[in-house]
């Protein structure tokens, strides 16, 4: 079985971070979580070793205040990482698989089953 990924919350406020770690504990425990809220930070995960967990409108300091446009950019490079949009929103979760993500989850789905299977099949699949 292959390792598990590396699970990177981009651009969320601190708030939502813990609460987003709370969940994500709970359905891949064994997967490490990072918090980056930067475009430098961010680099070292533009892999596939990754799956970004991104915000809807971007917290900190990037190229973008959008979500979708950074999932865009990212998905469009070589061995992308797996991107997911956090995002109440059905229209901005249709708009991110567009751009390459997979389908997300909002805030409010953080503890339903169906976010617990996405996030292991995220983590886990290779």
């Amino acid at each position: 079985m292959a390792e598990t990924r590396t699970i990177v919350l981009v651009g969320h406020c601190g708030p939502d971070m813990f609460m987003l770690k709370s969940a994500i504990g709970r359905a891949a425990a064994d997967s490490p979580i990072v918090t980056v809220n930067d475009s430098g930070s961010l680099e070292e995960y533009l892999n596939n070793e990754s799956v970004l967990l991104v915000n809807r409108e971007l917290d900190g300091s990037f190229n973008t205040q959008s979500g979708i446009e950074l999932i865009a950019h990212i998905t469009k490079e070589d061995n992308p990482p797996i991107a997911m949009l956090i995002s109440n929103y059905e229209e901005a979760q249709a708009q991110a698989v567009a751009a390459g993500a997979r389908q997300g989850f909002g805030k409010s789905e953080l503890y339903d089953e169906s976010t617990t299977e996405a996030l292991r099949e995220a983590v886990g699949s290779a």
